[in-house]
């Protein structure tokens, strides 16, 4: 039986975690399977995928004003394939639920990879209800913390094949050695949270708890990050004239600043599996996040390996902050034991996971 062509799916393409986890298994599975093709509504992606034939908008009008209009050029140009080819199969990463519709009507097989706790997106009875139908029609559902097998199965009855986030902790330490400068003055408290600058990302708590201790203890904050929510947090910084306490700067290698600081916080009200986690440990940084679905309790062997805290309350975070300050014997063993715990994620070994689930699918 001639291979399948293998398409992969992915409307927008944005800096994160997300499009970092999509960059890596995509150039893998192209590197192991002729026949690659992508589907996406962005430009300029040559000298960050290879041997991947890349399909997408030729007008920038696709690329304006958010997803939505990604989405629509994407599905239509993921159908005109799938009309001409028959002999394909589908990986989507983004948009799942309208790539699985479009496959299971045109009976091609498909896997689709969920990044973000359900939490996120099924807050009403409805999508509940759509998504339970939806995400039960592809082939293979794919996704990166034990915690998020748990849910799709108590949400969605779908029984979904768990394979974490591939760590390349070789890049990581590279990366980091870059030299850049140093925001964090000398005799304080460094602490960085790094994120898309978004509801879920939550970086209000986060400053919440910094105006806490403020007068307490000498502290300096850098998020790094863009998004919606930039103006937002800057009126905060100004109202609680936390101006010189807190940088905001954007980067696409946060590895050094990590590496310059002490404290690594997530703030999120929602995640996957937070590759940011995975970096920090890596730089051995001690880290305090959020007890949020999915990925941080997992990671964190639900507290040995750093501090957890409750969504939202910048009252407990700023305990466990101070925690830091006080207990720093303590939070070495933390930093080790988190550490040691990272094999799980290893490169080759969860890559070739996603290899062989393709392969059966092709």
């Amino acid at each position: 039986m001639t291979q399948k062509k293998l398409i992969l799916f992915m409307p927008s393409i944005e800096g994160g975690g997300v499009e970092k986890n999509f960059f890596v298994i995509s150039n893998y599975l192209a590197s192991k399977i002729d026949k690659v093709i992508l589907i996406t509504a962005e430009k300029n992606l040559s000298n960050k995928l290879k041997n991947i034939k890349i399909v997408n908008a030729k007008s920038n009008f696709w690329r304006e004003k958010g997803r939505l209009r990604k989405y629509i050029i994407s599905i239509f140009l993921l159908i005109k394939i799938l009309l001409t080819n028959t002999n394909v199969a589908v990986f989507s990463f983004q948009a799942n639920l309208y790539a699985i519709l479009v496959c299971k009507l045109l009976n091609i097989k498909i896997i689709s990879r969920s990044n973000s706790s359900p939490s996120g997106w099924s807050k009403n009875l409805v999508k509940l209800i759509i998504y339970r139908i939806g995400l039960n029609l592809a082939n293979v559902i794919i996704v990166n913390s034990i915690e998020f097998k748990n849910e799709m199965k108590k949400k969605f009855s779908v029984n979904a094949t768990h394979i974490y986030n591939p760590l390349d902790q070789r890049k990581i330490l590279n990366l980091s050695k870059k030299r850049v400068k140093n925001f964090f003055p000398k005799n304080t408290l460094k602490i960085i949270n790094v994120g898309r600058l978004v509801d879920q990302k939550n970086q209000i708590t986060l400053l919440k708890a910094i105006n806490e201790i403020k007068n307490l203890y000498r502290v300096k904050l850098i998020l790094i990050g863009r998004g919606v929510d930039l103006i937002k947090i800057k009126e905060f910084i100004n109202i609680n004239k936390l101006s010189k306490l807190v940088k905001i700067l954007y980067t696409s290698n946060p590895m050094p600043y990590i590496k310059q600081a002490d404290l690594f916080i997530l703030s999120s009200k929602f995640e996957g599996l937070p590759n940011v986690l995975l970096e920090s440990i890596t730089l051995k940084k001690m880290i305090i996040s959020s007890s949020c679905p999915t990925g941080p309790k997992e990671i964190l062997s639900n507290g040995k390996g750093g501090l957890l805290y409750k969504v939202e309350d910048h009252r407990e975070l700023s305990k466990k902050i101070i925690f830091f300050i006080k207990n720093k014997k303590r939070c070495k063993k933390m930093i080790d034991f988190s550490f040691n715990k990272l094999s799980r994620f290893n490169y080759k070994k969860n890559l070739d996971k996603y290899l062989n689930v393709v392969k059966k699918i092709i």
